[in-house]
């Protein structure tokens, strides 16, 4: 089964992204790293219930990769915003088997983080970037476990898509997210989230 790991928003730089999540949750992201395969790097922010979110962009100093980079950074423009949403799977393999069109599996690794990843050969996932990239962890505490809590709780993500229920249907014997909602609209990602404050915040 698919489970929500976490959520990505997207910029043309690693700062606007950063600066997009501060803007809207008052919350400062902590480092991350380098993704040397995909030539992207990131900031993180641990969520309750055991989630995280992700700021990611292209690496400027890193050298192109050998083909497409992932999460569609190569044809990224405009201004940052929430954009992807990744679901953790027991078994990629297997997973991949299920939905082919979640892409190849590439082995990854980051420091003392290992996982896998199912990545299209042309970067773009389905449904206008709105098909969940499918991620298999192989370390015991992976960053939605292990990131200290910066007190933001996820209440709800929804995926808005002119195929919303072709994506719901698609996914849907192999989903187990509660707090994922889809709604036919123009494609885009927003969550909501509360704040340990009793604030309510959104995120798009």
């Amino acid at each position: 089964m698919l489970g929500l790991d976490h959520i990505a928003v997207a910029g043309e730089t690693l700062d606007q992204a950063a600066s997009h999540v501060t803007a809207a949750l008052g919350a400062t992201m902590l480092p991350g790293g380098q993704h040397a395969r995909f030539g992207t790097h990131n900031r993180l922010l641990g969520l309750a219930p055991g989630l995280y979110l992700e700021a990611i962009a292209i690496d400027p100093a890193a050298p192109p990769p050998p083909d497409a980079r992932w999460f569609g950074l190569d044809g990224f423009a405009g201004p940052a915003r929430l954009d992807k949403w990744i679901c953790r799977v027991p078994d990629l393999d297997a997973a991949i088997a299920a939905l082919p069109e979640a892409g190849r599996r590439v082995d990854l690794a980051r420091g003392d983080l290992r996982w896998s990843m199912a990545v299209p050969l042309n970067g773009r996932l389905p449904f206008d970037g709105l098909f969940p990239a499918l991620i298999e962890w192989q370390v015991p505490q992976p960053p939605g476990s292990s990131l200290p809590p910066s007190g933001l709780t996820l209440r709800r993500l929804t995926l808005r898509h002119p195929q919303a229920d072709a994506l719901r249907d698609r996914l849907a014997p192999h989903l187990d997210a509660p707090l994922v909602q889809f709604e036919t609209g123009p494609a885009g990602l927003s969550a909501e989230l509360d704040r340990e404050d009793g604030a309510a915040l959104c995120l798009t």
